[in-house]
């Protein structure tokens, strides 16, 4: 075999010695953000996922071909060892954490796949498919953090249908705004689409009035299943279910300040709306319910392993009443979802702020013990 000139050979080594600087980077880079989303998002889905990777590419670079960077690398004769940056991105929040991180290990992954195509070809695909696991898993990530800073204080959803009449429906919506409710969710599936439209923009505006009056937090107006009533009527996000717009297409559709949540009947239906981006979780249905049939209910352990292992927060749906929180609340579940036991009670407002003063306790977190 002819031996390689001296530029030839020390290109070889370079790239060699490149390729271990971004296996280390990738592999660190992944450590970091499974530890953040294990320890400080306590997402167990999420650490799962970042966890795969980081295995995955473990595998890839103990192969007898990646394994030999180790044998050329030469920390003294970096010349990079000692550079600094002017200027680095902040470490101030955990999403800066998350944010960060990932950039660092999607760039190392880029670099590794070059590298790759030059020095191992056939390991070029998988250092690619890392790149692409990684975007999701961030964006995941990142959804996570904001919609529980977002959903924070947010603990009782109340659907509506669009009532008999104009003033029944504004009357409705004053009675729960003024008992705290967080959000409301447009639902009222023999409602013409005018219909739906006007009662929406209805609602939207007297959250925003009311939140203007009493210098809080605005209720959140979400759209049942029309994704464009939502973005035409100026609506806070829609809520999906397994029927309806896939949440990757219903993003495109809403941009990126639109909420949007996904029903959920199993751990698996949970855990991909999660990677597919959604906001919240509707998970259920929990009991039976006054206002829609169901051929089969969430057994308990679906919801208490969604509250244990899925950060993103979820609310839960169908015949939840006051009297059924404790049990849920026992699950690990704090939000719910509600329409006939406010909306049919005989004073509404009366029924939501039980609702929503009991879900607020719950939510309070227990005094330290001296």
């Amino acid at each position: 075999m002819a031996s390689l000139e001296p530029e030839q050979s020390k290109a070889s080594v370079g790239a060699w010695r490149m390729f271990d600087a971004s296996a280390n980077r990738a592999a660190e880079a992944i450590r970091v953000l499974e530890d953040a989303l294990r320890f400080m998002l306590d997402d167990a889905h999420l650490a799962r996922q970042a966890k795969a990777i980081r295995h995955d590419l473990a595998v890839v670079l103990a192969g007898t071909a990646c394994s030999q960077r180790i044998r050329l690398r030469d920390v003294p004769g970096d010349v990079g060892a000692g550079m600094t940056a002017a200027r680095t991105p902040p470490r101030a929040t955990l999403t800066d954490l998350i944010a960060a991180n990932a950039a660092r290990g999607s760039q190392a992954f880029r670099s590794l796949e070059e590298c790759g195509r030059l020095l191992v070809p056939d390991t070029a695909a998988a250092f690619e498919q890392f790149r692409y696991r990684l975007y999701t898993l961030e964006r995941a990530a990142l959804t996570a953090v904001a919609s529980r800073d977002r959903l924070a204080d947010v603990r009782l959803c109340v659907l509506l249908a669009t009532g008999p009449s104009e003033e029944a429906f504004r009357n409705l919506v004053d009675q729960l705004l003024a008992a705290g409710v967080g959000m409301l969710q447009l639902r009222d599936k023999t409602a013409s689409l005018p219909l739906l439209c006007q009662r929406t923009a209805a609602a939207v505006a007297i959250a925003r009035r009311h939140a203007e009056v009493s210098g809080g937090p605005r209720c959140l107006v979400i759209v049942n299943d029309r994704a464009d009533v939502a973005v035409a009527t100026g609506a806070d996000g829609v809520h999906l279910g397994a029927d309806d717009l896939p949440v990757p297409l219903a993003r495109r559709v809403c941009g990126p300040r639109l909420l949007v949540g996904r029903t959920a009947h199993s751990l698996e239906e949970a855990q991909q709306a999660v990677l597919d981006g959604a906001d919240y979780l509707g998970v259920g249905p929990c009991f039976p319910s006054t206002t829609k049939d169901f051929a089969s209910f969430a057994p308990e352990e679906f919801l208490r392993q969604v509250a244990n292992e899925v950060s993103l927060p979820a609310f839960a749906i169908g015949g939840v009443t006051p009297d059924r929180l404790e049990q849920l609340a026992g699950l690990g579940v704090g939000r719910v979802a509600v329409a006939a036991a406010v909306t049919a009670a005989a004073d509404p407002g009366a029924v939501a702020r039980q609702f929503s003063q009991w879900l607020k306790i719950q939510s309070q977190p227990e005094p330290a013990v001296v």
